[in-house]
């Protein structure tokens, strides 16, 4: 859906000149301030009975000016005198800092996004906002949640939730205080991040959400900020949440997490000793199968083998494919990357595994290998490598990374199988743990 804004910007010259001469002189004035014509779709409030509305987004993709004009048009009645829904608002952010030189006072904030008869005054000392018809917006910090204790609401703007210092015991002050009127409702505007007070939010049924990356408001930030930022940060999991404004979930005591896989983020590759492409394969085919993971890794095995180091080049994975399809999509994979070998696991159907690869390629060097404990058991050895800094990762990989960032000792926690995952363990396996266990002792193997 267009925005007013979006579908004037796309009409054709004469079509903007007679909407414009179509105006009234007093509708013409107000259309600066009509944020219902300028507003993308996620800067306007869900319909609907909710008590929180949630908004995510990127760096840059308008939450601020959305909740600056959801506080205007709580307060605001039809005339600047007359009152509005909300008459008590509370403005809670990071620091009373951040609530004042961004939510307020920003390019995006209260003071910028009203007109000049409904203004409100900003009174310092009181650390309030106050409106010609009376309405008051109270300055709060996350900080400080007992200052919470006691005021009542029938509004509030929270932002940047997902960064506040005390922010479970913060919000759950404000929810006891937003008692007044009918409905009381309360806007969130937010970066998303893994912390237990934003999932519990949007888990609750009363709560509607929003989303919008950081490129679904281009028009209004400079393109040099774009280029940078999608350079530093595009194809990662920190610009999955930064940039696109995804909520990225490390399962707790998972073997990987963001932090670990995000330090080994490489641009630049070396020159590769190996490269293989590695198989979990999915013997049947159809809506009831599971992915089939390929995953390409190179190393430079350069030295002893406990100072060699890989990097995952690509998931070449492919979702409910037939046995012939994966094989030539690993066949492809190895041809794009000059890998040396291909690894397949061979538990489910070993035979036909090998029989379906060589009916494609006769000649492919192929090796087949066998599991003969847990996904997780075979996992952990692995998740070694990266604490220890020999594994690193190009960009691009979200999917296979989301599963090793739900892979604990325990077992995955998520949807399906971890069939990227597995297979990234057999490349690695391959290259980096088995030539390490060979040039060790006995009673180090022993012990391993």
């Amino acid at each position: 859906m267009k925005s007013g804004a979006a579908w004037l910007a796309s009409a054709t010259q004469e079509v903007a000149d007679d909407f414009i001469r179509g105006l009234t002189d007093n509708a013409l004035l107000s259309l600066p301030w009509l944020f219902e014509f300028w507003a993308m779709p996620h800067q306007l409030p869900p319909e609907g009975a909710w008590k929180t509305w949630v908004i995510l987004g990127g760096r840059g993709a308008g939450k601020t000016r959305a909740g600056a004009e959801w506080v205007r048009a709580q307060v605001e009645g039809p005339t600047p005198e007359a009152p509005g829904r909300a008459r008590r608002v509370a403005l809670v952010g990071e620091t009373v800092d951040q609530v004042r030189e961004v939510m307020i006072m920003g390019e995006s904030g209260i003071l910028a996004c009203s007109p000049p008869d409904r203004r409100p005054d900003w009174e310092a000392g009181r650390k309030r906002l106050v409106w010609p018809n009376g309405a008051v917006a109270q300055v709060y910090s996350a900080f400080d949640p007992e200052s919470l204790r006691g005021p009542q609401f029938d509004a509030a703007w929270a932002d940047e939730l997902a960064k506040w210092p005390k922010g479970q015991e913060a919000w759950d002050q404000l929810q006891f205080a937003l008692r007044l009127g009918d409905n009381p409702q309360q806007v969130v505007t937010t970066t998303p991040a893994n912390v237990a007070v934003l999932k519990g939010v949007l888990q609750n049924p009363s709560t509607v959400m929003t989303h919008a990356p950081t490129e679904a408001n281009r028009a209004n930030l400079a393109a040099s900020f774009l280029a940078e930022v999608q350079h530093r940060f595009g194809g990662t999991r920190r610009g999955q949440q930064e940039l696109e404004g995804l909520l990225i979930e490390d399962v707790e005591g998972a073997l990987w997490t963001t932090e670990m896989l995000e330090k080994g983020r490489v641009d630049a590759l070396p020159e590769f000793d190996r490269v293989v492409v590695a198989v979990d394969p999915a013997v049947t085919g159809g809506r009831a199968s599971d992915e089939c993971g390929i995953v390409v890794v190179g190393a430079v095995t350069r030295g002893p083998p406990q100072n060699w180091r890989a990097v995952v080049l690509e998931d070449a994975t492919v979702a409910r494919a037939s046995p012939e399809i994966w094989a030539r999509a690993a066949l492809a994979a190895m041809q794009r990357h000059g890998a040396q070998r291909l690894i397949a696991e061979s538990n489910q159907g070993g035979l036909l595994v090998a029989s379906v690869i060589r009916n494609i390629d006769a000649v492919v060097p192929l090796k087949l290998v066998h599991a003969t404990t847990s996904k997780a058991a075979r996992a952990e050895p692995v998740a070694g490598l990266y604490e220890l800094g020999r594994v690193a990762h190009v960009r691009g990989l979200h999917a296979l990374e989301e599963q090793m960032c739900r892979m604990t000792p325990q077992g995955y926690h998520g949807k399906g199988s971890p069939d990227r995952l597995d297979a990234l363990v057999w490349a690695l396996t391959e290259l980096i743990l088995e030539p390490s266990l060979r040039t060790q002792s006995p009673q180090m193997r022993t012990l391993g």
